[in-house]
Protein backbone atom coordinates (compact mmCIF):
# COMPACT_ATOMS: atom_id res chain seq x y z
CA UNK A 1 0.00 0.00 0.00
CA UNK A 2 1.45 3.10 -1.08
CA UNK A 3 1.25 6.16 1.75
CA UNK A 4 -1.36 8.66 1.04
CA UNK A 5 -0.05 12.34 1.81
CA UNK A 6 -2.20 15.01 3.03
CA UNK A 7 -2.54 18.50 2.02
CA UNK A 8 -1.73 20.43 -1.13
CA UNK A 9 0.97 18.73 -2.29
CA UNK A 10 3.42 16.28 -1.13
CA UNK A 11 7.25 17.67 -1.06
CA UNK A 12 9.47 15.84 -3.28
CA UNK A 13 13.31 16.13 -3.86
CA UNK A 14 14.28 16.57 -7.74
CA UNK A 15 16.75 18.16 -9.06
CA UNK A 16 17.17 20.33 -11.92
CA UNK A 17 20.85 21.57 -13.36
CA UNK A 18 20.40 24.99 -14.77
CA UNK A 19 23.35 25.20 -16.70
CA UNK A 20 23.13 21.85 -18.19
CA UNK A 21 22.77 21.67 -21.64
CA UNK A 22 20.01 19.35 -21.42
CA UNK A 23 16.65 20.77 -21.52
CA UNK A 24 14.62 21.63 -18.21
CA UNK A 25 11.68 19.62 -19.04
CA UNK A 26 14.06 16.86 -20.42
CA UNK A 27 15.71 16.69 -16.70
CA UNK A 28 12.38 16.81 -14.85
CA UNK A 29 11.14 13.82 -17.36
CA UNK A 30 14.47 11.98 -16.45
CA UNK A 31 14.25 12.81 -12.33
CA UNK A 32 10.67 11.40 -12.20
CA UNK A 33 11.75 8.30 -14.55
CA UNK A 34 14.36 7.16 -12.16
CA UNK A 35 12.41 8.08 -9.13
CA UNK A 36 9.40 5.18 -9.93
CA UNK A 37 11.80 2.94 -11.02
CA UNK A 38 14.25 2.90 -8.19
CA UNK A 39 11.24 2.67 -6.28
CA UNK A 40 11.32 6.25 -4.32
CA UNK A 41 7.74 6.61 -5.48
CA UNK A 42 5.43 3.15 -5.52
CA UNK A 43 2.49 2.45 -7.55
CA UNK A 44 -0.69 5.14 -6.83
CA UNK A 45 1.49 7.46 -5.03
CA UNK A 46 0.30 11.04 -5.05
CA UNK A 47 2.56 13.40 -6.95
CA UNK A 48 2.27 17.31 -6.10
CA UNK A 49 -0.03 19.47 -8.08
CA UNK A 50 1.60 20.87 -11.18
CA UNK A 51 1.01 24.23 -9.78
CA UNK A 52 2.80 23.33 -6.13
CA UNK A 53 5.80 21.56 -8.49
CA UNK A 54 6.24 24.15 -10.76
CA UNK A 55 6.65 26.55 -7.63
CA UNK A 56 9.11 24.75 -5.83
CA UNK A 57 10.81 24.00 -9.02
CA UNK A 58 11.13 27.68 -9.94
CA UNK A 59 9.93 26.52 -13.49
CA UNK A 60 6.40 26.92 -15.54
CA UNK A 61 3.37 24.89 -14.94
CA UNK A 62 3.54 24.38 -18.52
CA UNK A 63 6.36 22.85 -18.48
CA UNK A 64 5.75 20.38 -15.75
CA UNK A 65 2.12 19.89 -17.32
CA UNK A 66 3.80 18.79 -20.37
CA UNK A 67 6.04 16.76 -18.34
CA UNK A 68 3.60 14.87 -16.81
CA UNK A 69 1.61 14.42 -20.09
CA UNK A 70 4.75 12.70 -21.57
CA UNK A 71 5.26 10.49 -18.29
CA UNK A 72 1.49 9.39 -18.48
CA UNK A 73 1.84 8.35 -22.24
CA UNK A 74 4.88 6.47 -21.38
CA UNK A 75 2.73 4.22 -18.75
CA UNK A 76 4.07 5.89 -15.19
CA UNK A 77 1.79 8.47 -14.89
CA UNK A 78 -1.94 8.48 -14.85
CA UNK A 79 -4.09 11.12 -14.32
CA UNK A 80 -8.02 11.62 -13.72
CA UNK A 81 -10.11 14.71 -13.79
CA UNK A 82 -10.75 15.84 -10.54
CA UNK A 83 -8.08 14.03 -8.84
CA UNK A 84 -4.54 13.98 -8.29
CA UNK A 85 -1.57 12.77 -10.48
CA UNK A 86 -0.59 9.37 -9.35
CA UNK A 87 2.35 6.90 -10.29
CA UNK A 88 0.87 4.18 -12.81
CA UNK A 89 -0.27 0.98 -11.30
CA UNK A 90 1.59 -0.70 -13.79
CA UNK A 91 4.34 1.60 -13.66
CA UNK A 92 8.01 -0.60 -14.66
CA UNK A 93 8.74 -2.47 -11.23
CA UNK A 94 11.72 -1.38 -9.89
CA UNK A 95 14.44 -4.17 -8.85
CA UNK A 96 14.69 -5.62 -6.00
CA UNK A 97 17.27 -4.38 -3.34
CA UNK A 98 20.10 -6.12 -2.77
CA UNK A 99 20.09 -8.76 -0.36
CA UNK A 100 21.30 -8.84 2.95
CA UNK A 101 21.02 -10.47 6.23
CA UNK A 102 18.24 -10.30 6.98
CA UNK A 103 16.26 -9.83 10.64
CA UNK A 104 14.96 -12.82 12.62
CA UNK A 105 11.51 -11.40 11.83
CA UNK A 106 11.37 -11.04 8.05
CA UNK A 107 13.65 -14.21 7.23
CA UNK A 108 12.15 -16.46 5.49
CA UNK A 109 10.61 -19.54 7.19
CA UNK A 110 11.14 -17.28 10.37
CA UNK A 111 9.38 -19.10 13.36
CA UNK A 112 6.02 -17.38 13.99
CA UNK A 113 5.19 -15.59 17.40
CA UNK A 114 3.68 -18.00 19.92
CA UNK A 115 0.07 -17.73 20.35
CA UNK A 116 1.39 -17.99 23.94
CA UNK A 117 4.46 -16.31 24.82
CA UNK A 118 5.74 -16.63 28.58
CA UNK A 119 8.45 -14.38 27.60
CA UNK A 120 10.26 -12.70 31.03
CA UNK A 121 10.68 -9.08 31.44
CA UNK A 122 7.29 -7.83 29.34
CA UNK A 123 4.75 -6.29 31.49
CA UNK A 124 1.02 -6.02 30.42
CA UNK A 125 0.94 -3.36 27.56
CA UNK A 126 -2.77 -3.63 27.25
CA UNK A 127 -2.62 -2.31 30.82
CA UNK A 128 -0.50 1.24 29.73
CA UNK A 129 -2.97 3.98 30.73
CA UNK A 130 -2.88 5.30 26.94
CA UNK A 131 -5.57 8.79 28.42
CA UNK A 132 -3.55 9.48 31.63
CA UNK A 133 -0.42 9.84 29.72
CA UNK A 134 -2.31 11.13 26.67
CA UNK A 135 -3.64 14.27 29.38
CA UNK A 136 0.01 14.64 31.06
CA UNK A 137 1.27 15.06 27.65
CA UNK A 138 -1.01 17.72 26.60
CA UNK A 139 -0.63 19.16 30.07
CA UNK A 140 3.35 19.30 29.89
CA UNK A 141 3.04 20.68 26.23
CA UNK A 142 0.63 23.82 27.52
CA UNK A 143 2.84 24.60 30.37
CA UNK A 144 5.93 24.29 28.91
CA UNK A 145 8.03 27.62 28.40
CA UNK A 146 9.61 28.19 25.33
CA UNK A 147 12.85 28.41 27.11
CA UNK A 148 12.52 24.43 27.95
CA UNK A 149 11.90 23.59 23.76
CA UNK A 150 16.10 24.38 23.47
CA UNK A 151 18.81 22.32 24.12
CA UNK A 152 19.50 23.50 27.58
CA UNK A 153 22.43 22.39 28.20
CA UNK A 154 25.51 24.11 26.81
CA UNK A 155 26.50 22.29 23.82
CA UNK A 156 29.20 23.85 22.53
CA UNK A 157 31.27 21.64 25.12
CA UNK A 158 33.66 18.79 23.74
CA UNK A 159 34.63 16.91 26.79
CA UNK A 160 33.31 15.36 29.95
CA UNK A 161 36.10 17.42 31.55
CA UNK A 162 34.36 20.69 29.95
CA UNK A 163 31.29 20.05 31.11
CA UNK A 164 32.08 19.32 35.07
CA UNK A 165 34.68 21.75 35.12
CA UNK A 166 32.14 25.01 33.99
CA UNK A 167 31.01 27.23 35.96
CA UNK A 168 28.77 25.45 38.66
CA UNK A 169 29.01 22.07 37.17
CA UNK A 170 27.17 20.38 34.67
CA UNK A 171 23.92 22.41 33.60
CA UNK A 172 20.77 21.01 34.57
CA UNK A 173 19.12 20.22 31.61
CA UNK A 174 21.98 17.67 31.01
CA UNK A 175 21.10 16.04 34.46
CA UNK A 176 17.53 16.13 33.41
CA UNK A 177 13.82 17.64 33.59
CA UNK A 178 14.05 19.76 36.99
CA UNK A 179 10.66 18.77 37.77
CA UNK A 180 10.64 15.28 37.30
CA UNK A 181 14.18 14.78 39.29
CA UNK A 182 12.24 16.69 42.03
CA UNK A 183 9.36 14.04 41.89
CA UNK A 184 11.13 11.23 41.24
CA UNK A 185 13.13 12.38 44.77
CA UNK A 186 10.35 12.55 46.61
CA UNK A 187 9.17 9.30 45.37
CA UNK A 188 11.88 7.25 45.84
CA UNK A 189 12.18 8.36 49.29
CA UNK A 190 9.09 7.49 49.69
CA UNK A 191 8.23 4.19 47.95
CA UNK A 192 11.89 2.93 48.47
CA UNK A 193 13.44 4.01 51.22
CA UNK A 194 16.20 5.48 49.16
CA UNK A 195 18.77 9.04 50.25
CA UNK A 196 17.21 10.76 47.02
CA UNK A 197 17.73 14.31 46.19
CA UNK A 198 17.51 16.11 42.71
CA UNK A 199 21.54 17.07 42.61
CA UNK A 200 21.84 13.00 42.66
CA UNK A 201 19.61 12.36 39.93
CA UNK A 202 20.44 11.64 36.11
CA UNK A 203 17.36 10.99 33.87
CA UNK A 204 18.19 8.49 31.25
CA UNK A 205 16.79 6.53 28.15
CA UNK A 206 16.04 3.22 30.59
CA UNK A 207 18.35 0.48 32.42
CA UNK A 208 20.41 0.10 29.70
CA UNK A 209 21.89 3.70 28.66
CA UNK A 210 21.92 4.50 33.10
CA UNK A 211 23.97 1.21 33.19
CA UNK A 212 26.49 2.11 30.27
CA UNK A 213 26.79 5.95 31.55
CA UNK A 214 27.85 4.92 35.04
CA UNK A 215 30.44 1.98 33.67
CA UNK A 216 32.20 4.30 31.73
CA UNK A 217 32.19 7.00 34.50
CA UNK A 218 33.88 3.93 36.42
CA UNK A 219 36.20 2.93 33.61
CA UNK A 220 37.77 6.47 33.23
CA UNK A 221 38.29 6.46 37.16
CA UNK A 222 40.05 3.33 36.72
CA UNK A 223 37.97 0.40 37.43
CA UNK A 224 38.78 -2.53 34.88
CA UNK A 225 36.50 -5.70 36.41
CA UNK A 226 32.54 -5.51 36.90
CA UNK A 227 31.23 -8.13 38.91
CA UNK A 228 27.42 -9.63 38.07
CA UNK A 229 25.30 -12.07 39.21
CA UNK A 230 25.35 -15.24 37.94
CA UNK A 231 22.43 -16.34 36.61
CA UNK A 232 21.74 -12.96 35.55
CA UNK A 233 20.95 -10.61 33.07
CA UNK A 234 22.96 -11.25 30.25
CA UNK A 235 23.00 -8.19 28.60
CA UNK A 236 24.77 -6.46 31.74
CA UNK A 237 27.78 -8.20 30.51
CA UNK A 238 27.54 -7.47 26.81
CA UNK A 239 27.12 -3.68 27.84
CA UNK A 240 30.43 -4.03 29.97
CA UNK A 241 32.10 -4.99 27.27
CA UNK A 242 31.32 -1.93 25.30
CA UNK A 243 32.60 0.00 28.11
CA UNK A 244 35.64 -1.64 27.66
CA UNK A 245 35.28 -3.17 31.18
CA UNK A 246 35.98 -6.81 31.75
CA UNK A 247 33.07 -9.01 33.73
CA UNK A 248 33.42 -11.69 36.41
CA UNK A 249 30.42 -13.90 37.40
CA UNK A 250 29.58 -14.53 40.88
CA UNK A 251 27.11 -16.84 41.90
CA UNK A 252 23.66 -16.44 43.56
CA UNK A 253 21.82 -18.57 46.01
CA UNK A 254 18.68 -18.30 48.22
CA UNK A 255 20.04 -15.49 49.78
CA UNK A 256 21.16 -13.54 47.11
CA UNK A 257 24.55 -13.07 46.04
CA UNK A 258 27.65 -14.79 47.21
CA UNK A 259 29.86 -11.83 49.22
CA UNK A 260 32.38 -13.86 50.03
CA UNK A 261 32.84 -14.91 46.55
CA UNK A 262 32.37 -11.38 45.11
CA UNK A 263 35.10 -9.68 47.36
CA UNK A 264 37.89 -13.03 46.07
CA UNK A 265 37.17 -11.68 42.57
CA UNK A 266 39.22 -8.25 43.49
CA UNK A 267 36.23 -6.00 41.71
CA UNK A 268 36.02 -2.73 42.26
CA UNK A 269 32.01 -2.22 41.04
CA UNK A 270 29.02 -5.21 40.99
CA UNK A 271 26.14 -5.03 39.35
CA UNK A 272 22.86 -6.78 41.52
CA UNK A 273 18.97 -7.02 41.42
CA UNK A 274 19.00 -7.05 45.18
CA UNK A 275 14.89 -6.73 45.77
CA UNK A 276 14.26 -9.55 43.00
CA UNK A 277 16.83 -11.23 41.66
CA UNK A 278 17.03 -11.51 37.74
CA UNK A 279 16.55 -14.34 37.00
CA UNK A 280 15.77 -16.35 40.38
CA UNK A 281 13.48 -14.25 42.29
CA UNK A 282 15.07 -14.18 45.66
CA UNK A 283 15.25 -11.03 47.70
CA UNK A 284 19.30 -9.90 49.20
CA UNK A 285 19.08 -11.57 52.89
CA UNK A 286 19.80 -8.86 55.39
CA UNK A 287 22.85 -10.61 56.41
CA UNK A 288 24.07 -9.95 53.02
CA UNK A 289 23.23 -6.70 52.66
CA UNK A 290 25.37 -5.59 55.61
CA UNK A 291 28.22 -7.84 53.77
CA UNK A 292 27.51 -6.27 51.08
CA UNK A 293 27.83 -2.58 52.25
CA UNK A 294 31.36 -3.39 54.18
CA UNK A 295 32.50 -4.69 50.93
CA UNK A 296 31.82 -1.59 49.23
CA UNK A 297 33.25 0.59 52.34
CA UNK A 298 36.15 -1.51 52.56
CA UNK A 299 37.02 -1.43 49.09
CA UNK A 300 35.58 1.87 48.06
CA UNK A 301 33.85 0.06 45.33
CA UNK A 302 30.44 0.79 43.42
CA UNK A 303 27.75 -1.21 43.84
CA UNK A 304 25.15 -0.98 40.52
CA UNK A 305 21.70 -1.48 41.79
CA UNK A 306 18.88 -2.73 39.14
CA UNK A 307 15.95 -1.47 40.74
CA UNK A 308 13.55 -3.20 37.77
CA UNK A 309 10.36 -4.58 39.32
CA UNK A 310 10.29 -3.67 42.57
CA UNK A 311 6.32 -1.97 42.65
CA UNK A 312 5.29 -5.44 42.13
CA UNK A 313 5.15 -7.33 45.42
CA UNK A 314 2.19 -9.81 46.78
CA UNK A 315 2.65 -11.87 49.92
CA UNK A 316 6.02 -10.87 51.07
CA UNK A 317 6.99 -7.15 53.21
CA UNK A 318 8.33 -4.25 50.92
CA UNK A 319 12.28 -4.45 50.44
CA UNK A 320 13.67 -1.30 50.34
CA UNK A 321 16.31 -0.07 48.11
CA UNK A 322 19.82 -0.97 48.74
CA UNK A 323 20.93 2.65 48.17
CA UNK A 324 19.63 3.65 51.63
CA UNK A 325 21.66 1.70 53.33
CA UNK A 326 25.08 3.57 51.64
CA UNK A 327 23.95 6.17 49.49
CA UNK A 328 27.67 7.07 49.26
CA UNK A 329 28.54 3.92 47.06
CA UNK A 330 25.36 2.92 45.55
CA UNK A 331 23.89 3.89 41.56
CA UNK A 332 20.90 2.87 42.21
CA UNK A 333 19.09 2.47 38.11
CA UNK A 334 15.08 2.63 38.00
CA UNK A 335 12.78 2.86 34.96
CA UNK A 336 9.02 2.91 33.66
CA UNK A 337 9.77 -0.25 31.39
CA UNK A 338 8.04 -2.60 33.59
CA UNK A 339 5.61 -0.28 35.59
CA UNK A 340 4.13 1.66 32.25
CA UNK A 341 5.98 0.37 29.02
CA UNK A 342 9.26 -0.33 27.66
CA UNK A 343 8.27 2.23 24.49
CA UNK A 344 9.11 5.57 26.87
CA UNK A 345 12.28 4.80 27.41
CA UNK A 346 12.74 6.50 30.55
CA UNK A 347 14.82 5.48 33.41
CA UNK A 348 17.09 7.31 36.08
CA UNK A 349 20.32 7.15 37.98
CA UNK A 350 20.46 8.17 41.23
CA UNK A 351 23.96 8.98 41.80
CA UNK A 352 26.79 8.64 44.99
CA UNK A 353 27.31 12.37 45.03
CA UNK A 354 30.95 12.17 43.64
CA UNK A 355 29.47 10.86 40.25
CA UNK A 356 26.69 12.54 39.38
CA UNK A 357 28.24 15.78 37.47
CA UNK A 358 30.50 13.21 35.83
CA UNK A 359 27.30 10.53 34.91
CA UNK A 360 25.13 14.03 34.01
CA UNK A 361 27.99 15.42 31.86
CA UNK A 362 28.32 11.44 29.79
CA UNK A 363 24.32 11.54 29.19
CA UNK A 364 25.19 15.22 27.67
CA UNK A 365 27.52 13.93 25.45
CA UNK A 366 25.59 11.12 24.73
CA UNK A 367 22.31 12.35 23.34
CA UNK A 368 22.05 16.12 24.58
CA UNK A 369 19.28 14.44 27.08
CA UNK A 370 16.21 12.46 27.04
CA UNK A 371 12.44 13.72 25.66
CA UNK A 372 11.77 16.68 27.30
CA UNK A 373 8.13 16.78 26.64
CA UNK A 374 8.41 12.97 28.19
CA UNK A 375 10.22 13.80 31.10
CA UNK A 376 7.67 16.83 32.39
CA UNK A 377 4.24 14.37 31.25
CA UNK A 378 5.99 11.76 33.75
CA UNK A 379 6.27 14.54 36.40
CA UNK A 380 2.71 15.36 36.42
CA UNK A 381 1.74 11.68 36.16
CA UNK A 382 3.01 11.27 39.04
CA UNK A 383 2.11 14.40 41.18
CA UNK A 384 -1.40 13.74 40.15
CA UNK A 385 -1.27 10.51 41.60
CA UNK A 386 -2.34 8.86 38.31
CA UNK A 387 0.71 7.23 38.34
CA UNK A 388 0.35 5.34 41.97
CA UNK A 389 -3.33 4.83 41.07
CA UNK A 390 -1.94 2.97 38.03
CA UNK A 391 0.87 0.47 39.78
CA UNK A 392 -1.94 -0.49 42.23
CA UNK A 393 -4.21 -1.14 39.08
CA UNK A 394 -1.60 -3.74 37.23
CA UNK A 395 -0.23 -4.92 40.52
CA UNK A 396 -3.48 -6.79 40.92
CA UNK A 397 -3.94 -7.89 37.46
CA UNK A 398 -0.27 -9.24 37.53
CA UNK A 399 -1.20 -11.05 41.30
CA UNK A 400 -4.04 -12.34 39.19
CA UNK A 401 -1.78 -13.69 36.23
CA UNK A 402 0.49 -15.01 38.97
CA UNK A 403 -2.42 -17.16 40.82
CA UNK A 404 -3.91 -18.40 37.84
CA UNK A 405 -0.05 -19.76 36.66
CA UNK A 406 0.19 -21.85 40.19
CA UNK A 407 -3.37 -23.10 39.55
CA UNK A 408 -2.66 -24.20 35.71
CA UNK A 409 0.48 -25.82 36.91
CA UNK A 410 -1.11 -27.12 39.97
CA UNK A 411 -4.28 -29.15 37.60
CA UNK A 412 -1.58 -29.81 34.65
CA UNK A 413 1.64 -30.69 35.78
CA UNK A 414 1.54 -31.27 39.44
CA UNK A 415 5.11 -32.01 39.60
CA UNK A 416 6.76 -28.80 38.59
CA UNK A 417 8.28 -26.72 41.75
CA UNK A 418 7.52 -22.53 41.27
CA UNK A 419 10.13 -20.25 43.29
CA UNK A 420 10.31 -16.68 43.13
CA UNK A 421 6.62 -15.47 43.16
CA UNK A 422 6.16 -13.18 45.84
CA UNK A 423 7.07 -10.32 43.67
CA UNK A 424 7.40 -8.88 40.02
CA UNK A 425 5.97 -11.16 37.08
CA UNK A 426 8.06 -13.83 36.43
CA UNK A 427 8.53 -17.19 38.13
CA UNK A 428 11.06 -20.09 38.12
CA UNK A 429 9.87 -23.62 37.36
CA UNK A 430 11.70 -26.62 38.24
CA UNK A 431 11.79 -29.68 36.02
CA UNK A 432 12.46 -33.35 36.41
CA UNK A 433 15.91 -34.04 35.85
CA UNK A 434 14.45 -36.42 33.30
CA UNK A 435 14.23 -33.72 30.54
CA UNK A 436 16.32 -31.02 29.03
CA UNK A 437 15.87 -27.19 28.83
CA UNK A 438 16.67 -27.65 24.79
CA UNK A 439 14.26 -30.19 24.31
CA UNK A 440 11.67 -28.64 26.10
CA UNK A 441 11.56 -25.36 24.87
CA UNK A 442 12.18 -26.66 20.91
CA UNK A 443 8.97 -28.78 21.77
CA UNK A 444 6.98 -26.06 23.42
CA UNK A 445 7.67 -23.84 19.93
CA UNK A 446 6.28 -26.14 17.84
CA UNK A 447 2.95 -26.20 19.76
CA UNK A 448 2.71 -22.47 19.55
CA UNK A 449 4.08 -21.84 23.02
CA UNK A 450 7.24 -19.50 23.99
CA UNK A 451 9.33 -21.21 26.80
CA UNK A 452 12.87 -19.83 27.70
CA UNK A 453 15.13 -22.04 29.73
CA UNK A 454 17.50 -20.78 33.07
CA UNK A 455 20.60 -21.49 30.87
CA UNK A 456 20.58 -18.46 28.85
CA UNK A 457 20.84 -16.38 31.76
CA UNK A 458 24.26 -18.47 33.05
CA UNK A 459 27.54 -16.94 32.39
CA UNK A 460 29.18 -20.19 31.17
CA UNK A 461 26.25 -23.06 31.15
CA UNK A 462 28.96 -25.80 29.66
CA UNK A 463 31.22 -24.91 32.57
CA UNK A 464 28.16 -25.42 35.48
CA UNK A 465 27.98 -28.36 37.60
CA UNK A 466 25.14 -30.37 36.24
CA UNK A 467 21.90 -28.39 37.70
CA UNK A 468 18.20 -29.41 37.61
CA UNK A 469 16.61 -27.92 34.05
CA UNK A 470 14.33 -24.72 34.81
CA UNK A 471 12.73 -22.15 32.84
CA UNK A 472 11.85 -18.48 33.26
CA UNK A 473 8.20 -18.16 32.75
CA UNK A 474 7.19 -14.55 32.38
CA UNK A 475 3.50 -13.99 33.18
CA UNK A 476 3.00 -10.54 32.69
CA UNK A 477 1.99 -10.32 29.52
CA UNK A 478 0.10 -13.04 29.32
CA UNK A 479 -4.23 -12.89 29.81
CA UNK A 480 -5.38 -15.65 32.53
CA UNK A 481 -7.17 -17.67 30.09
CA UNK A 482 -4.39 -17.79 27.74
CA UNK A 483 -2.00 -19.05 30.68
CA UNK A 484 -4.19 -21.58 31.28
CA UNK A 485 -4.46 -22.74 27.55
CA UNK A 486 -0.61 -22.85 27.44
CA UNK A 487 0.29 -24.54 30.55
CA UNK A 488 -2.69 -27.13 29.15
CA UNK A 489 -0.65 -27.61 25.54
CA UNK A 490 2.72 -28.31 27.39
CA UNK A 491 2.01 -29.97 30.58
CA UNK A 492 3.57 -33.63 29.20
CA UNK A 493 6.37 -31.98 28.16
CA UNK A 494 6.91 -30.31 31.76
CA UNK A 495 6.52 -33.18 33.62
CA UNK A 496 8.65 -35.47 31.12
CA UNK A 497 5.57 -38.27 30.50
Amino acid sequence: MSVEWTGSGPELLLRLDRESAEPLRAQLERELREAIRAGRLAAGERLPSSRVLARGLGVSRGLVVDCFAQLQAEGYLVTRAGSATRVAACAPIPPPPAKGPASPASAPGAPPRPAVDFRPGVPDLASFPRQDWLWALREATRIMPDSGLGYGAPYAATSAEALTEAPGGTAAASYGDAELRAVLAAYLSRVRGAVAGPDRLVICSGFAQGYGLVLRVLADRGVRLVAVEDPGDPDQRLLAARAGLETVAVPVDEDGVDVRALAATGARAVVLTPAHQCPTGVALAPARRLELVAWAREREATIIEDDYDAEFRYDRDPVGSLQGLAPGHVAALGSVSKALVPVLRLGWILCPPHLAPAVAAEKHLADRGSPGLDQLALALLMRSGRYDRHLRRVRAVYARRRDALVAALARHAPGVELRGLAAGFHAVARLPETVTEEAVVSAARERSVGLYGMSGYRADPASQPARPPELVIGFGNVREDAIGRGIAAIADLLTGR
